[in-house]
């Protein structure tokens, strides 16, 4: 099967390019839009051999995984735009529910789960399946020349098989049991990410976007321990705020506002953050 667009994706005016093998999806998105691309395209593949996450870690895409990139052109609100990522997060979680049979997928997240959802939202930018991550999300940006911001919202989803050296727990479908493959999960997310940026509504429905994400959040209420340039702060995970931010209960009861951290659940919030 070919990658493809679902249709509500191409009546918007989506386009699509598709590779079996590239360096990176995001890189290649980007490069498009310093070559005056206008936006609204999808790079996918089935293999990335140097993609990355957070922080500059490498984060393996091999055959027959999900490697795939939206472009958008926005305005000089980065700030607005980098809620892009709960929007990706959202129409990813839509998508596997659409194309993972019921039952497939048990829940769970080391007792910090809501217990409602087969996949769930870590913040800022993971899907978890059964309490293990199954994709990531990663957002970069370039400036262009007319002032404008090229935004690239990278989606990497372990279909068939995951890194097995990772300081987390990591999953894929196959080894959850769900068959299926990086196209059709392609083509469900391609209509799921329609239905959510109308949502989204260039930021003016940002606090309907915030109200569904926490629907799926991963360890709310639950104990955490979140990483911050190398200090690390424990409590309890109170919320996100209106601007997508982790808020967090520290034990003394004082509520501390994050904007960006490496966030653990459960036994690991408990007996360290690594």
């Amino acid at each position: 099967m070919a990658f493809r667009l679902a249709p509500t994706a191409v009546a918007e005016g989506f386009r699509l390019e598709a590779h079996d093998t590239v360096g990176s999806t995001n890189a290649l998105a980007l490069d498009h839009a310093r070559d005056g691309d206008a936006g609204n395209l999808w790079v996918v593949a089935r293999m990335q051999e140097s993609g990355r996450g957070r922080r500059g870690r490498a984060w393996a895409t091999p055959h027959g995984n999900l490697a795939a990139t939206l472009l958008v052109l926005v305005g000089s609100e980065l700030r607005l735009a980098a809620t892009l990522g709960f929007v990706a997060g959202l129409a990813l979680a839509d998508a596997l529910e659409a194309v993972v049979p019921k039952g497939r997928i048990a829940i769970g997240l080391d007792g910090a789960s809501q217990g409602t959802n087969r996949f769930e939202l870590k913040w800022p930018n993971d899907v978890l399946a059964s309490g293990a991550k199954l994709a990531g999300i990663l957002l970069e940006s370039a400036a262009l020349g007319d002032g404008r911001f090229a935004v690239a919202i990278g989606i990497g989803v372990n279909v068939v098989a995951y890194p097995p050296d990772l300081p987390y727990p990591a999953t894929s479908l196959q080894a959850l049991g769900a068959a299926g493959d990086a196209e059709t999960l392609f083509l469900a997310l391609s209509d799921a990410w329609s239905a959510n940026a109308r949502l989204w509504n260039e930021g003016r429905g940002l606090g309907a976007i915030r109200r569904r994400w926490l629907d799926h959040a991963a360890g709310l209420g639950g104990e955490v321990a979140v990483r911050i340039d190398g200090s690390v702060v424990r409590g309890t995970f109170e919320t996100i705020d209106e601007d997508c931010r982790f808020v967090i209960r520290e034990h003394g009861g004082n509520l501390l506002t994050i904007a960006a951290g490496d966030v653990h659940f459960g036994a690991v919030a408990s007996a360290g953050a690594g």
